[in-house]
């Protein structure tokens, strides 16, 4: 007999409906992760694997996204449990979707190019313990519901462009080991709830705007911090206390902050276990703790850019760092000799005593330092502790350094010779800088062995003897600087072996004989300097034939013979000198055709004929549509050229004749012309010029001392006069037009952390910039216009910078705190570029329009200021006025302290006598370009007035000329001219000239419609 089969099929009924309802359940979870993962992709707009990414991501069957690139998904739900995109350089911003990946574990998507926020919904991801976002473009402040991921044990936020203060919250996160905030723009004081966190094991927010003193025993809740790095903030005061406790630390960076004090023997007693103490560029005084030198578990020490003084101290019981790597004392105020003890720290890497006191010999025991790469000794008072009877030096000993890869002894009084067996240097050897250091001797012929050499630096010094022939051998070598010594005899024509050479420098030395014919193959050199030689024979032709040529010296010698007139067209030569010479015949006319020329001097040589017709611009006359219009070209537009943008012009003492060309007086930026003692004949074309100045036989007033404070009588004509009547409209306007608008209070501008160090004019490579911005990558790309596309790099020193790849050539560098700082420019002739200064904090039309930004009336004003204050230079700072053509809020930057840089001004055209010109092409922005402008053509320094106003309204009201808003006669101007004119006649100073209220109300009434029809 059978039992009841009912219980069976509704055993079966209902595991058959959980499996249903458990694979519906893990599909909806599969779409959910899905949809999140596609949202996500869909906000990234760029990159080199943004189309992989694309093509990748695109199965539309759930159970396969764990196949997705960067996808990793649990073994047993199948839920997405790790993203890791790092490395790819996708552009685009973080979806807030990401939130709803709600089984993830790790996040990883550094090195990107990431913008806009963090997004709140990550506080949403409570089973999170890795946030990798470094390296992007990420701004606005870092999100404190970020609490509420209560596992995560790893953040890091490094490299971005976030602001605000660190919050407190922090310190609610149990779990976190690693914090990570490094070369962001955070401000405000060190919330102290993070050293509760007990986890806690690196923590650094190196490079941004931190300020305060530092808590006392600030490891008293969080024994196992191991790392933590302070380096360039605002901390400030004495060290005592602060350290008490943390004996677990390892790690110790307060480099470049404003500690002051003496590092007492307490501090030093609290941290035992430190393997890296950086404390550089404070204001540090009194001795080294000796009980440094005592710690056998350091490894790196960095004190340098302090005021340290006495000698190095004695370690106890002759323990001197057995592990010890690195030691940078420079520019300090040490004194006494190099002890011999340091002799047995022989795992030194890097030994920086640069820029001290230190004197006495250079101990022979350095060669102990079997793993030494790096040695700085300059700017001392070292001795090189030879004697007369050639005992080998200190030099000899480094030979046992089979890693040596820089010595600098430039700046000691050393007063030896460079021994030969300097040639048993590493072929790993390559700076070796020895300048202004009483070297005697030869050069030694063991030199030219060294085949890694990159830089050879010995001028200044007392060499004798010949340029050895073997320093042909050093095939990488770059730079050769032996001038200001006593070398003689011939340049060894194995000179031109060195085919990576790009400056040689060996004027001031007693060189005879001619510059060797095979000099041409010298192809990358840039910098030649010969003179003060006793060189003879005619200039080698083929020396016109080195293409990437920028600096010519050959004066002072004995040239003769004629230039030909075949030479080939240097574009980049900035400097040529071939004064105080021998040399006959004409001037080539090709020398006008130099492009980039800055200097030229041929004095004090046996020149004749007339001054070259090519060193004068010319005009182009163009028939265009039904408009007759005359343009101003220099002989290559834009970009300077020729004796266009000579600063010097010096032809005095030759054999001249002929008139002075009557043009020579419309070089723009000549500031040196002497054409005395010639054969010239004719009035002299200055005539007429009531600025001119000089000796008065020339009939010119003496030249007055130019007054150092005439960018403060500037300055105080704008803080008068301008910025009053700006700040009133403003104030006005604002009353009137936007009394009810909301707006972010709080909000915390941030300051820059130093300020922006002074960059020299260095020269880039076409190289370097590929390189510096991923071969013009897209997600480089900060902004395409009329006149290039702009791209941000990164140079091999570091520094970030703009970019600006140009279809048209460009004005030369001029220089105002108040446009944008062209750090240097590329060029080859397939293309031009313009590298400026980046500034950090974007354009001002992004600080206008984005609710995440705002500026207060003051800022507006000083912005408007700023930029008031560039157009003065342009328009009036020149011989000739410059135009900008395009001011507009995407042209005005603005650097870390939120002063406001105009950019774009180099693409502007040259007023030449100051009268209106016209143009052939409309370089301006709809909106932005006066009514002259853009219907006939005509420009003026007007122009830029206009597109000047249109601006200062626009920041007033927040709306731009083009809005939808403005039709027909209906413009930002009218409108607000409308109400300002109403305003201006109501606030009267007679009453009796106020207008009446019911004539107010009917002006209202009459712009209100206006505003609602163009609304409609």
């Amino acid at each position: 007999m059978m039992g009841n089969p009912f219980p069976l099929l509704l055993l079966g009924f209902l595991f058959v409906l959980y499996s249903c309802m458990f694979q519906l359940i893990r599909s909806s979870s599969h779409f959910t992760d899905q949809s999140a993962l596609i949202i996500f992709r869909s906000q990234i707009s760029s990159g080199p694997n943004e189309t992989l990414l694309a093509t990748n991501w695109s199965s539309i069957s759930p159970n396969l996204i764990c196949n997705w690139i960067g996808v990793s998904c649990s073994r047993h739900r199948q839920r997405v449990t790790a993203l890791d995109l790092s490395f790819m350089g996708l552009q685009g911003t973080i979806s807030p979707h990401i939130g709803n990946l709600s089984f993830l574990v790790k996040l990883r998507l550094s090195d990107n190019n990431f913008y806009g926020f963090i997004p709140h919904e990550i506080d949403r991801l409570h089973r999170l313990r890795i946030l990798m976002l470094a390296s992007n473009q990420l701004e606005g402040s870092i999100p404190p519901s970020i609490q509420n991921c209560q596992k995560l044990h790893e953040v890091s936020f490094y490299m971005n462009h976030l602001i605000g203060a660190i919050p407190s919250s922090f310190g609610n996160m149990s779990t976190l080991e690693v914090m990570d905030l490094k070369k962001n723009s955070l401000t405000g004081p060190l919330p102290l709830v993070i050293f509760n966190i007990s986890s806690l094991n690196i923590f650094s927010i190196s490079y941004n705007n931190i300020l305060g003193a530092l808590p006392n025993d600030l490891c008293t809740h969080c024994p196992n911090l191991r790392g933590l790095s302070f380096l360039g903030n605002k901390f400030g005061g004495q060290l005592h206390s602060q350290f008490n406790n943390c004996g677990n630390l390892s790690i110790l960076s307060l480099s470049y902050n404003k500690f002051n004090g003496s590092i007492s023997k307490a501090l030093i007693d609290s941290l035992q276990n430190l393997e890296v103490l950086y404390l550089g560029g404070n204001s540090f005084t009194g001795a080294l703790p000796q009980k440094v030198f005592n710690l056998s578990t350091l490894q790196h020490i960095a004190f340098e850019e302090n005021s340290f003084s006495g000698y190095l101290p004695t370690p106890y019981m002759g323990q001197s760092c057995p592990n010890l790597e690195e030691i940078v004392l420079s520019s300090n105020q040490l004194s006494g000799q190099i002890p011999s003890y340091l002799s047995n720290c022989s795992k030194l890497i890097t030994v920086d005593f640069a820029v001290n006191l230190f004197s006495g010999t250079i101990p022979k025991s350095l060669g102990n330092w079997k793993h030494l790469q790096r040695l700085f000794l300059n700017a001392n008072q070292l001795t090189g502790g030879e004697t007369r009877d050639q005992e080998p030096n200190f030099i000899s000993t480094l030979s046992n350094c089979r890693f040596l890869t820089t010595l600098y002894l430039s700046d000691n009084p050393l007063d030896m010779t460079i021994p030969d067996s300097i040639q048993n240097f590493s072929t790993s050897f390559q700076i070796f800088r020895a300048q202004n250091s009483q070297i005697r001797g030869h050069i030694p012929i063991g030199m030219g062995f060294l085949k890694g050499l990159i830089s050879l630096d010995l001028r200044g010094n007392y060499l004798t003897g010949n340029i050895p022939f073997t320093l042909g051998g050093l095939e990488r070598l770059q730079r050769l600087y032996l001038h200001s010594n006593r070398i003689k005899g011939l340049i060894p024509e194995e000179i031109c072996q060195l085919r990576n050479l790009g400056e040689l420098y060996l004027s001031n030395n007693k060189i005879t004989g001619a510059i060797p014919n095979c000099i041409s193959n010298l192809s990358f050199l840039q910098k030649l300097y010969l003179s003060s030689n006793r060189l003879e024979t005619s200039i080698p032709s083929n020396i016109w034939g080195l293409k990437n040529l920028l600096f010519l010296d050959l004066s002072s010698n004995s040239f003769s013979g004629h230039l030909s007139s075949n030479n080939t067209k240097l574009i980049t030569l900035e400097y040529l000198d071939l004064s105080r010479n021998e040399i006959a015949g004409e001037i080539p006319s090709i020398i006008g055709a130099f492009e980039s020329l800055s200097y030229l001097d041929f004095s004090n040589n046996s020149f004749q004929g007339g001054i070259p017709q090519s060193f004068i611009f010319y005009i182009r006359i163009f028939l265009h549509s039904r408009f007759f219009i005359a343009e101003f070209f220099y002989i290559a537009d834009f970009f300077c050229k020729a004796d266009f943008c000579l600063d010097l012009l010096d032809l005095s003492y030759n054999n001249l004749s002929g008139v002075i060309p009557k043009s020579l007086e419309a070089l723009p930026y000549l500031k040196y012309l002497n054409l005395s003692f010639n054969k010239l004949v004719g009035e002299i074309p200055f005539g007429g010029n009531s600025a001119l100045c000089g000796n008065p036989i020339f009939g010119v007033p003496p030249c007055p001392t130019i007054p150092t404070n005439q960018q403060s009588k500037i300055k105080d004509i704008l803080i008068k006069c301008i910025l009053p009547v700006i700040a009133s409209i403003i104030i006005f306007v604002m009353l009137v037009y936007l009394p009810r608008r909301p707006r972010k209070s709080n909000i915390e501008i941030p300051t820059s952390l130093n300020a922006l160090f002074a960059l020299e004019h260095r020269m880039i490579s076409y190289q370097e910039l590929c390189q510096g911005t991923n071969n013009f990558c897209e997600t480089n790309l900060l902004g395409v216009g009329g006149f290039g596309s702009v791209y941000k790099g990164i140079l091999f020193d570091r520094t970030i910078v703009a970019v600006k790849v140009l279809k048209c050539k460009v004005l030369r560098t001029i220089r105002h705190r108040n446009l944008i700082k062209v750090i240097t420019t590329c060029t080859n002739p397939q293309f031009r570029a313009l590298v400026p200064e980046y500034m950090s904090k974007g354009n001002l039309e992004k600080w206008l329009y984005s609710h995440n930004y705002c500026l207060d009336l003051l800022q507006r004003i000083n912005i408007m200021v700023d930029v008031a204050s560039a157009l003065d230079y342009l328009h009036h700072g020149q011989l000739e006025s410059i135009l900008h053509c395009d001011l507009k809020p995407t042209n005005i930057l603005l650097d870390e302290d939120m002063v406001a840089h105009v950019g774009d001004f180099g693409i502007a055209k040259i007023l030449v006598e100051n009268k209106d010109i016209t143009h052939t092409k409309t370089l301006g922005t709809i909106g932005y370009i006066a009514p002259e402008y853009g219907f006939e053509g005509k420009v003026s320094i007007k122009t830029d007035v206009y597109s000047y106003g249109i601006t200062l309204l626009e920041m007033i009201t927040r709306k731009k000329p083009t809005d939808d808003m403005f039709a027909g006669d209906f413009t930002l101007r009218y409108i607000l001219s409308s109400i300002m004119d109403l305003g201006l006649r109501c606030s009267e100073e007679l009453p009796d000239t106020r207008m009446d209220i019911k004539d107010v109300l009917v002006k209202l009434n009459k712009i209100k419609p206006i505003l609602r029809w163009v609304k409609t």
